[in-house]
């Protein structure tokens, strides 16, 4: 299967889409051919919503196995939706915008540097993870700019010696790979074009092979 994916025509797809280790969250509008190609690609169950009444899903959700981190201004309808699935961690008007200021797996969570102190005791409670406040290439909104799994961390090309060094110290995990790439040729903002879980990814249409090629290696699919 060609492990490249668009959205209309556009290869951000982690703006508009979010993928766990079971399901993934796609907008209601989304195309059948988008829905089953991620079904099958990562082995999950497809949930369609949207969020805030947007499709910009990636944007404003994310969590783990112990539940779902999301955007405080969600509907109640769409809340129902996803309380089906599992818990629901609401996020206040200061950073709310759940997908782009937190970057999470099963163990720990790199949030934005920025995030309160109140903020972060909620989120590390919540998921039942360490939580690490820093950003790459400086840039703070660590959602959209790494992706992760439980065995491994895609960060930006341009992210610093000091940076990559700061997360192997703050994660302590030896079976957690830390590389670095890029997506849609040469896109820095690596979450945005990036659906990833333990079973496969989907990588925005503009990839190039060498792209694909690190995903693989950090992630372990090679």
């Amino acid at each position: 299967m060609d492990p490249t994916l668009s959205l209309n025509g556009d290869p951000n797809i982690g703006v508009y889409a979010r993928v766990f280790e079971d399901l993934a969250v796609v907008p209601v509008e989304a195309p059948k051919e988008f829905r089953d190609k991620i079904a099958e690609a990562l082995d999950v169950e497809v949930i369609e919503t949207f969020i805030q009444g947007s499709s910009v899903i990636g944007l404003l959700l994310t969590g783990n196995s112990r539940g779902f981190v999301v955007s405080g201004l969600i509907q109640d309808s769409e809340l129902e939706i996803l309380q089906e699935y599992g818990d629901c961690l609401l996020l206040g008007e200061e950073m709310n915008a759940a997908g782009n200021v937190i970057l999470t797996n099963d163990s720990f969570a790199v949030v934005h540097p920025d995030m309160s102190s109140a903020m972060r005791e909620m989120v590390a409670d919540f998921l039942k993870v360490k939580i690490i406040p820093m950003s790459f290439a400086g840039v703070g909104t660590v959602g959209m700019t790494c992706a992760c799994t439980n065995t491994g961390v895609l960060l930006p090309a341009r992210s610093t010696p000091e940076e990559i060094e700061k997360l192997e110290r703050s994660i302590d995990d030896a079976n957690v790979a830390i590389g670095t790439g890029s997506v849609n040729m040469g896109s820095g903002l690596i979450g945005t074009g990036l659906l990833i879980n333990s079973k496969g990814y989907l990588a925005g249409n503009a990839t190039t092979g060498y792209e694909l090629g690190r995903i693989e290696d950090v992630f372990g699919f090679l």
